[in-house]
């Protein structure tokens, strides 16, 4: 009896401890304010205890109390905290927060960001946390290696050298916009990311829209869209600064600072870094300025005008050329070799580099017409200027990375101080050899508008006007005669005895200026589980070509007439929630694009010209299926996209003496594949992400018995293209990614990924491969990396500070990023990048 008087006093005692701790549950949901999707991942701590909880991937929080009556304080990064009472049990329902970021959701509109269970793409985004936490000396495209899709790689392994190819897509078929504008190169469609060097700084997300995307712009998107949305103005005052130091001698500071929003209206940002280092690689060592600017002003309800200048100003030296296997094997310096530098007088100088400054300048305003209709336009603009090094002169060979005479040691860095030797020693005959830059300067100018406007509660109809005017000026121009006292060029017709000193032209020099007008409109419907949306969008691409060298200035031919390409693109998708935890989408579309400025001119003057060139045919199909609870998030994505009439021509000489074009059709390409991505909310700390990307891109069919006929109708040449079912080289067709993601606490995380790829075949021109029964292109070796990063946050008197540590590649492991396909397809003739070993970064930013 006494026995059970004890164990029912214990469990009173236990009951009335429960209660005590447990004083009520506290339920909600936190939602985006202006979008309205839920906000995965939130703080909710009780104000004045330990005690906290976070969303899930719907937004749902539910918290035991440790009080009856109290405050749950909700945080999350970029938006502003909120607190909010509560008392006994309750559901607090809907809690909106709202962005730190003045102007933010505006320009969402413009950006056509996706949203999730709601935008029927297969979409990956990224917080600027994460950019943060895991860039470190990456190259910015590499922060999205993890996605589904994506091979991004370093390349030569230069400062701001690296490439990413989305489903199989090179950049010139991957559209890239920042802050809703294009930044695709108007001639040729690549993409530069040593021009944006810094971009990572100002980054508030990015977005990966794989396919179609969701953009109504007529974008050059086969592979997918890459929307960058850089931060606009912080509404609290404030700032930081920060320093990063890193491997092979890797420097960077940097400081922000806001105004906040104030009473007037007016806010601005002001962000600056530099950055330096020695490079990885042998003589690729870089220095860059970068800026950042967002002066904002609400004059009212109804009007906001925003203004955004940002760019860097950098130079590095470059690994501009693979080499076999072999030879780096032979050098001491292994997978850091580079044959593109040497000494001159003990400094290092580059026989390859790049330097560039390209400022981005747009002007915003947004005009709230009514309740219902809004109008956002952008108009900007962007001056590029700068180029790439490399060598002129009639005995170049000098410079080979194999020709031991000029080189300091073998496969050594090349002696310049015996090459000026020569070279003054050649005296008034001029120099044999020297260096050059190839200059391509730009002015580009656009207006970008959107108007918006909701016709009901279920229907929105978006319509605007893309206007771009674009001028490249190429010219190569002479950088250093190398001890010698001028370089004879020929070139120019206006002056063909030139004697060049160091800042002339020589070579070439031309204008290549683009037009572009589209116009676009899209319906959207929304209502209660069921979103679906119907694009249409075309577009003008007029082409014109201006010759100073190879036409006398009186010579009409200096300038060519513009050259007009029409495209257009249709395209519809649905989603549709079938309760809160499925959903299932697909989209279908197709689209023409036109043929790119060096198709129009492919022998780079005025008189052969393809002003018939044709347009490439892309069509594209998606099917989907999304999975949400409060533990797991996942998605699973089916994709086809057929490409037709990839660009390819032949010239060929007429009767009369006259050169002409045949556009050869029917090479033709299938990117088809599955993809899978999760995270897995283990605990309240722990989360596990992966990914599997499985792809199969082929060229479709082979080319043959194409008969190339003149204008009398004779043949002249016949083609064969034996290129079906050969696979698609330069990107990883399977890629798989897991990584572990540990919360210590709200301010230390510690985050492990590992990234592996296979089915990497070398790159290869189709134009090539002309013999019956080749073999597919070399297949490089399958290779995984691991990466870790840790982060801890802490009071550091009255300034809160960070400190954020990142390794690459931890166990050093020895692969090939990039290979090109050589003779025999095979491990022996495949010219090749090799991948970066360990690297590591180390960081401190202390804010107020």
């Amino acid at each position: 009896m006494r026995n059970i008087t004890k164990i029912l006093l214990a469990m009173a005692v236990f009951v009335t401890s429960v209660t005590v701790v447990a004083q009520g549950t506290v339920s909600g949901v936190i939602l985006d304010s202006e979008i309205n999707t839920p906000l995965p991942g939130a703080s909710i701590i009780e104000k004045g205890t330990t005690n906290g909880t976070t969303s899930d991937f719907n937004g749902n929080f539910r918290l035991n109390t440790q009080n009856s009556t109290g405050e749950l304080e909700i945080t999350y990064v970029g938006y502003a905290t909120q607190t909010i009472a509560f008392s006994g049990d309750q559901d607090l329902g809907s809690i909106s927060m709202e962005s730190t970021e003045f102007g933010l959701q505006e320009i969402l509109v413009t950006a056509s960001v996706a949203v999730d269970r709601k935008t029927p793409v297969a979409v990956s985004t990224i917080k600027s946390a994460d950019i943060d936490l895991k860039l470190g000396t990456q190259e910015f495209p590499e922060v999205l290696k993890s996605t589904p899709g994506v091979y991004a790689t370093k390349s030569g392994g230069g400062f701001g050298d690296g490439r990413i190819n989305l489903r199989g897509f090179t950049s010139e078929n991957v559209a890239v916009m920042i802050n809703g504008i294009p930044v695709n190169d108007m001639e040729n469609g690549r993409v530069f990311w040593s021009n944006w060097a810094g971009l990572g700084d100002v980054t508030s997300s990015m977005q990966v829209q794989r396919g179609l995307g969701a953009s109504k712009v007529a974008v050059p998107s086969v592979g997918g869209t890459i929307n960058i949305i850089t931060k606009t103005t912080d509404v609290i005052a404030g700032g930081n600064v920060y320093a990063t130091l890193g491997n092979d001698g890797y420097q960077k500071y940097g400081i922000t600072y806001s105004t906040g929003l104030m009473d007037s209206g007016f806010a601005a940002t002001v962000s600056a870094a530099k950055t330096d280092g020695n490079g990885y690689v042998d003589g690729t060592e870089f220095n860059a300025v970068s800026y950042f600017i967002n002066v904002s002003k609400e004059f009212n309800d109804e009007h906001k005008l925003s203004f955004t200048a940002f760019g860097a100003k950098q130079r590095h030296g470059q690994r501009q050329n693979r080499h076999l296997i072999e030879t780096f094997r032979q050098s001491e310096r292994g997978r850091k070799y580079n044959g593109d530098w040497g000494y001159k007088n003990g400094q290092v100088t580059y026989i390859e580099d790049n330097f560039y400054h390209k400022p981005q300048l747009s002007l915003n305003h947004y005009w709230d017409l009514d309740d219902k209709t809004t109008l956002s336009t952008a108009a900007y603009a962007s001056f590029g200027s700068g180029g790439g090094g490399g060598t002129v002169g009639s005995d170049r060979s000098k410079f080979n990375f194999d020709n031991d005479e000029y080189r300091i040691g073998t496969l050594g860095p090349l002696n310049f101080d015996k090459i000026i030797e020569e070279n003054e020693a050649n005296g008034a005959n001029g120099a044999t050899t020297a260096l050059r830059a190839s200059r391509n300067d730009h002015n580009w100018y656009g207006v970008l508008s959107t108007l918006k406007t909701d016709l009901s509660d279920e229907l929105v109809l978006l319509g605007g006007l893309d206007f771009r005017n674009y001028t490249g000026v190429h010219f190569r121009e002479v950088t250093d005669l190398l001890g010698g006292q001028y370089l004879s060029d020929d070139s120019n017709v206006n002056n063909p005895l030139a004697t060049a000193q160091v800042g002339d032209k020589i070579a070439y020099f031309n204008d290549g200026i683009v037009g572009w007008l589209g116009l676009f409109g899209q319906l959207e419907y929304s209502k209660d589980k069921l979103a679906a949306f119907v694009s249409l969008s075309a577009s003008n691409t007029s082409y014109k070509r201006k010759d100073y060298f190879n036409y006398l200035d009186s010579d009409p031919l200096q300038e060519t007439d513009r050259y007009n390409f029409f495209g257009y693109l249709g395209k519809a998708g649905a989603n549709y929630n079938i309760d809160i935890n499925h959903n299932v989408f697909a989209n279908i579309g197709y689209f023409e694009k036109a043929a790119d400025f060096d198709a129009v001119f492919p022998r780079f003057n005025n008189e052969e010209i393809n002003d018939d060139a044709e347009n490439q045919k892309i069509f594209s199909a998606e099917l989907g299926y999304g999975y949400r609870s409060d533990k797991l998030s996942a998605n699973v994505n089916v994709y086809r996209t057929a490409w037709r009439d990839r660009t390819e021509t032949l010239g060929f000489q007429q009767p009369g003496g006259e050169r002409a074009f045949a556009n050869i059709l029917g090479v033709n390409a299938v990117h088809q594949g599955v993809e899978v991505d999760f995270v897995y909310r283990a605990t309240e700390f722990l989360d596990f992400t992966g990914m599997v990307s499985l792809g199969d891109w082929r060229w479709e069919n082979d080319v043959t018995d194409v008969n190339i006929l003149d204008e009398e109708q004779n043949v002249v040449d016949t083609v064969n293209l034996f290129i079906k079912d050969l696979p698609v080289g330069d990107a990883a067709q399977t890629t798989f990614a897991l990584g572990a993601n540990y919360k210590f606490t709200n301010e230390t995380r510690l985050s492990i990924d590992y990234n592996y790829f296979d089915n990497l075949y070398a790159d290869f021109d189709p134009s090539n491969r002309g013999t019956q029964g080749a073999p597919d292109a070399w297949k490089v070796p399958a290779y995984g990396i691991f990466d870790a990063a840790f982060k801890h946050g802490f009071e550091f008197g009255e300034f809160d500070a960070i400190l954020t540590a990142r390794m690459n590649n931890i166990f050093d492991t020895e692969y090939i990023a990039d290979a090109l396909d050589g003779t025999g397809s095979n491990a022996q003739t495949a010219l090749v990048y090799y991948g970066f070993g360990r690297t590591f970064s180390v960081g401190a930013k202390l804010k107020f």
